[in-house]
């Protein structure tokens, strides 16, 4: 009999499902009942993808970046408060330990795409893998606290234990990462280590060997056409609506690739595409024209809100195989000679079409709570860049125009950005025409983008690029100064990355200090007032020239349902989440 009960007990173990993450009716415009299943979803992208692993790739539109923004991680904002509510973490943790160990338990019951129970293991291997320096993570400065590690331990299969250094006011952003299948990366792993995990998954990987936790998993990719994402039937068990039907209501994604932003505009004009992202007033114009003539059926939000990216000139501090280059690029007055050349008003009105900012500071215009207006600003000012040079001893130029100091060294380089972005192509060209008025002669040159990120990324004393023009998204609401870029070390801290990633300056020494300091703050008023040295110091540096700030605008196809109340978009949340998007 004990046996009989034992083997029960057991059977009902295996098969137990706990209750479902139910997305809340008033995140959606439209109600549970409303809502159709089938039918693909269309979006664009202009630059192909370099990889479908997670654990390599780094840039913002990448697939493993796109399906970690649909809702798979152990805890999730509520954008109607900024609260965090548990996701696929069963409830809120136990926290003990001065606020510094936070136990979850995990749903049980959710299933990877391909079936597989999803347990502690595989966070605990997710976080592994994340924090092993020779797989080069872009996550990898998100599990560190003043070089001290954040560390993750299994309980049992469905409790995890986080131990922070530190209070973290970001703790829960921490803990919220994807978690990938153990069974798949901590497989090769173990075998293979760092090299075996960089392996996985290239373009040429077969879908059916992709394995996803969220809504959806690979289902077929073309080189320089598009990547179709299919259901997971799977994580429609565990994600439900008000209603109780599983989610997603989709069939599939269908992510189309373009040569430039241009052209996915006229995908969109055409009704090929779901949605677009409005850059400026002429693409509003042209979308609201089309709406008016009765060509396309689709809704325009103008101006919903401030941008949740930034835009941004680099500069490369770490040029050992050009010292002119080198020192010139560390010197501050160099730097802000450059923001002063940056006219950054013509850049509103060419590039955006009147609707934008500019913006002096790393923090994004739509978290204004975190910028500092005190803090330095350099803005247009030609004859005070000019004066900066000449400190510099550039006060002549040759007969081409060109500054050249007393060695007879040109004022020149190369700045790069990636190709098909219009808006940036823009903000290049008017910074380069800018420059040229004051003897500096900039060789703008857009290239491909995944080439543009290799060379952001490396590190070295010789890195292969003298300035780049890129931008920069997510982050979060909580503590907006990003852990890979702000300290030193980290992947993205794009100016000065050197092999060892030591500090150059007092500064760099100083913006480190502050952005752990303001992490390990809980009280929001007191963190914010660190945020606000921490900008003040990193305007005085000027490591980075901010250019402009957009307009967050929406427009969808009305075949749509699903999106937002239109008071909860902003550029943070965005305007719906593809899990709750329905095609009429």
């Amino acid at each position: 009999m004990k046996k009989i009960l034992m083997l029960a007990a057991a059977l009902t173990l295996g098969s137990s499902m706990a209750a479902p993450f139910v997305w809340p009716a008033k995140w959606s415009a439209d109600p549970a009942s409303a809502a159709k299943k089938g039918g693909d979803y269309r979006e664009s992208t202009i630059s192909d993808y370099k990889t479908i692993n997670p654990f390599t790739s780094a840039e913002a539109r990448s697939i493993p970046n796109y399906w970690m923004s649909l809702g798979a991680g152990l805890f999730t904002q509520d954008q109607t408060d900024d609260s965090f509510i548990p996701d696929m973490a069963e409830g809120m943790p136990v926290v003990s330990n001065n606020g510094k160990r936070f136990v979850v338990k995990i749903r049980q019951g959710m299933k990877f795409s391909d079936g597989q129970a999803i347990t502690a293991d595989d966070w605990v291997t997710t976080w592994k893998i994340h924090t092993d320096d020779k797989v080069g993570s872009n996550s990898y400065d998100s599990f560190f606290i003043n070089d001290k590690p954040i560390t993750v331990k299994k309980l049992d299969n469905y409790t995890l234990q986080f131990d922070f250094p530190q209070q973290s006011a970001t703790a829960y952003v921490t803990m919220s990462y994807t978690p990938w299948p153990d069974h798949v990366f901590g497989k090769a792993y173990s075998a293979g280590g760092a090299e075996a995990v960089k392996k996985l998954w290239g373009l040429n990987v077969n879908p059916s060997d992709v394995v996803t936790a969220g809504a959806f998993t690979l289902q077929s990719y073309s080189a320089g056409q598009r990547a179709v994402l299919k259901r997971n039937a799977n994580f429609g068990e565990w994600n439900k609506d008000s209603a109780g039907a599983a989610l997603p209501y989709l069939d599939t994604v269908t992510l189309k690739i373009v040569k430039d932003l241009n052209a996915s505009l006229a995908s969109y004009l055409a009704g090929e595409l779901d949605v677009y992202g409005p850059r400026n007033a002429d693409d509003l114009a042209q979308i609201k024209k089309a709406i008016d003539a009765g060509t396309l059926k689709a809704t325009e939000l103008a101006n919903v809100s401030p941008a949740a990216t930034s835009q941004w000139i680099t500069f490369n501090w770490n040029k050992a195989d050009s010292p002119f280059k080198q020192k010139l690029f560390r010197d501050v007055r160099f730097r802000r000679a450059m923001s002063m050349v940056a006219n950054r008003e013509a850049m509103v009105q060419l590039a955006l079409g009147g609707l934008g900012n500019p913006t002096y500071y790393s923090v994004y215009p739509v978290f204004k709570n975190y910028i500092n207006d005190a803090a330095p600003k350099y803005p247009y000012n030609l004859a005070g860049a000019t004066k900066l040079l000449a400190q510099m001893g550039f006060t002549k130029k040759g007969s081409d125009g060109i500054l050249v100091n007393a060695q007879g060294q040109k004022l020149e380089f190369t700045l790069a950005t990636n190709s098909g972005n219009t808006v940036r192509e823009q903000l290049g060209r008017i910074f380069a025409d800018e420059a040229k008025k004051v003897g500096v002669k900039v060789n703008f040159t857009p290239i491909d983008f995944n080439v543009l990120v290799g060379q952001l990324t490396s590190k070295g004393e010789s890195r292969p690029f003298d300035a780049i023009l890129l931008g920069l998204s997510g982050g979060d609401n909580i503590w907006p100064f990003g852990s890979n870029t702000v300290p030193c070390g980290g992947n993205l801290h794009s100016y000065n990355n050197p092999t060892k990633g030591d500090c150059l300056t007092s500064q760099e020494q100083l913006m480190t200090k502050l952005f752990f300091q303001g992490d390990s703050t809980v009280d929001q008023a007191a963190r914010q007032k660190i945020g606000a040295q921490l900008l003040k110091t990193e305007a005085e540096l000027q490591p980075v020239v901010y250019l402009v700030g957009g307009s967050y605008h929406v427009t969808y196809n009305n075949r749509l349902g699903g999106q937002f109340p239109r008071n909860q978009m902003d550029s943070y949340y965005g305007s719906r989440n593809v899990v709750t998007t329905f095609i009429k």
